[in-house]
C-alpha cells in the first residue's frame, strides 16, 4: 500500500461527510448574513442606535460597495450571467447527471449564493435609486440581510438534508 492510499483510507475524501465541508458552509453563510452588501451588521445597528458618525460610515460603506457591484454588473452583466449559468450547469450536470460527490457539494454552496448576488444586486439598484440615506437605507440593508438570511436557512436545510440522504446511502451500499 502507498502513501496516497493511506491517506484517503485515514482521510474520508468524500464532501458530505468530511468535517471541513459543514465548517465550511457555516462560515460562507454566517459571513454573508453578517456583511450586508460588504456593511458589517453590528456597524447597521449601531447607525440605528446613534446615527451620527456611525450612520455616516454606513451611507459612505453602501455608497462605495453598491456603486462597486453596479458598475461591475452594468459594464460585464451579460458575459457575468452567461458564465454564471454555464458553470452552474456543468456542476449540476456533474453533480446530479454523473453523480460525483464534489460537484454537488459545490453546486449546493454556489447554486443559492447565485440567488443572493441577484438579490444583492436588486438591493443596491433600490439603494442608488434612492434609499441611500439614513433610517431608510438601514430598513434597505436589515430587509436585504433577512432574505439573505432565508436563502441561507432554506440553503442550509437542503443541504444537511441532501448531504445526510447521500452519507445513509452510501453506508448502505458498502
Amino acid at each position: 500500500m502507498d502513501v496516497l492510499d493511506t491517506v484517503f483510507e485515514v482521510i474520508d475524501m468524500r464532501s458530505f461527510s468530511n468535517l471541513w465541508f459543514w465548517i465550511a458552509l457555516a462560515v460562507l453563510w454566517s459571513s454573508t448574513s453578517h456583511w450586508v452588501l460588504g456593511i458589517p451588521h453590528d456597524l447597521i445597528m449601531r447607525a440605528r442606535r446613534e446615527g451620527g458618525q456611525a450612520m455616516e460610515d454606513v451611507e459612505d460603506l453602501a455608497r462605495i460597495n453598491t456603486g462597486r457591484l453596479l458598475h461591475i454588473v452594468d459594464q460585464g452583466a451579460l458575459i457575468l450571467v452567461g458564465l454564471g449559468f454555464f458553470w452552474l450547469t456543468v456542476l449540476g450536470m456533474l453533480a446530479f447527471w454523473y453523480d460525483v460527490e464534489f460537484a454537488q457539494a459545490v453546486f449546493l454552496l454556489s447554486f443559492p449564493m447565485s440567488i443572493v448576488v441577484w438579490v444583492s444586486v436588486r438591493a443596491s439598484r433600490r439603494i442608488a435609486a434612492g434609499e441611500n440615506k439614513g433610517e431608510a437605507l438601514c430598513r434597505r440593508l436589515t430587509v436585504h440581510r433577512r432574505w439573505t438570511q432565508g436563502i441561507g436557512v432554506v440553503a442550509i436545510f437542503v443541504t444537511a438534508m441532501y448531504g445526510t440522504w447521500q452519507n445513509l446511502s452510501v453506508s448502505i451500499l458498502h
